[in-house]
């Protein structure tokens, strides 16, 4: 017979092993001495202590799943239970039973975590379909498209909720996506009809403008011109593999009209420089007729250069105004001598100025008279009064015997 703590070898080759419930049977061993038949059963009890310590590892460092973990602790368990070795068979059901704990907290903390991670992917989807319902009413069409498709990928890369939280989240998310390429299919149909529209406007204006550019109604082809670019601006954009080609036609037309014109523009500076040359040159010939000393030859000076003056073309607007009134004030001073002239051999003018400068001396006479009889009458205010009046006819009679001296009076 031999024994050691947890366990001990009867006459008879049993093997028992002692527990918290007293001792079990391990088995029969015949085939050696007690001591080799304790050693073989301790041996298969380090087994299952070196299984168990392996078990513990897994569950703390990998991703074993709780249902594995059980699986293997339950295997363990039944070795244990079968008393089919000799240790301590207590402590390994110790061991076990918090090996079990370990795995359930793992199993609830893994619960949590995927709960959380739900709650994040709802939350995560609610703000994605929000978006996109926003989305779908932008005008925006390139960067709102492109957000759409981004937020697509990131739908992907989320996990999956409950089927039906799942379903509803992303029928919202697709109707938004759905709206919003129904509202740029529809504004780009548009779009096409307007550019399709511009396009036959600008065809009708290029083809105006052709006929333009051979023009030489110079000012009114200009204008033209003008007003069919204010159309073609108001227009809109055709198509864009129409609008280049039309804008270079309509475009070329116009430099043709424009290039003729300025060629015909520039010989006609030339020419009108040239004039105002000659203008000049008979304007200082005019202005040697002054100062007027004999009218008749003055007159028919004028007339000569006047007459040079009208045979020559135009000259440049701006320095029209300058040249032309250096001719205006050699014709004034003419006429202001020819009137100057005629009232002095106007008869009947002369006859009116000599009547009026005879009403207003005798006025002047009378006024002076009834002063004096005034003030010999002691009327002082009287005579003041009259004063006042004879200081007016006083100064009319000055200056109708200044008239008077026009006509060699």
């Amino acid at each position: 017979m031999s024994s050691d703590p947890w366990g001990r070898v009867d006459e008879t080759g049993t093997v028992y092993v002692r527990t918290a419930d007293g001792e079990q049977v391990v088995g029969s061993w015949q085939a050696g001495s007690p001591d080799e038949a304790l050693a073989y059963f301790e041996r298969k009890y380090e087994g299952l202590v070196v299984e168990i310590g392996l078990l513990e590892k897994r569950v703390r460092t990998t991703d074993l799943s709780s249902k594995d973990a059980q699986v293997a602790i339950d295997h363990i368990r039944a070795q244990v239970d079968a008393h089919h070795v000799v240790g301590d068979l207590d402590a390994l059901r110790t061991r076990l039973d918090k090996l079990v704990a370990t795995v359930e907290a793992r199993r609830e903390e893994r619960k949590q975590q995927r709960a959380k991670q739900s709650d994040e992917a709802r939350k995560a989807k609610e703000d994605l379909v929000t978006e996109a319902e926003q989305l779908a009413q932008s005008d925006q069409w390139r960067a709102a498209g492109e957000r759409l498709r981004a937020l697509v990928d990131i739908w992907k890369g989320l996990p999956r909720l409950d089927r039906k939280s799942d379903d509803e989240l992303w029928h919202r998310f697709s109707h938004a996506r759905s709206a919003f390429s129904k509202r740029r299919k529809a504004h780009f149909a548009q779009l096409d009809a307007q550019r399709e529209d511009a396009r036959r406007v600008k065809e009708r204006l290029v083809a105006e403008a052709e006929a333009l550019s051979g023009s030489t109604d110079w000012g009114p082809t200009a204008a033209r011109y003008r007003d069919l670019m204010t159309e073609w601006k108001s227009a809109g954009r055709a198509q864009r593999e129409h609008e280049d080609d039309l804008w270079n036609r309509f475009r070329g037309a116009q430099d043709v009209f424009f290039a003729a014109r300025s060629s015909v523009f520039a010989e006609r500076d030339a020419e009108q420089t040239e004039n105002l040359k000659l203008k000049e040159e008979l304007a200082e010939e005019a202005e040697k007729i002054l100062p007027i000393t004999d009218l008749k030859a003055a007159r028919a000076a004028f007339r000569t250069v006047n007459e040079r003056w009208e045979a020559i073309g135009h000259v440049p607007r701006d320095s029209r105004p300058k040249v032309e009134g250096r001719m205006h004030a050699v014709e004034r001073a003419i006429q202001e001598a020819e009137e100057a002239e005629w009232r002095r051999s106007n008869p009947e003018a002369r006859a009116r100025a000599e009547g009026l400068t005879g009403q207003l001396q005798a006025a002047v006479d009378k006024l002076r008279s009834q002063i004096e009889q005034a003030r010999a009458q002691g009327n002082s205010s009287r005579a003041d009064k009259l004063e006042r009046e004879l200081e007016g006819r006083q100064a009319l009679l000055d200056q109708a015997l200044k008239g008077l001296q026009e006509f060699g009076g």
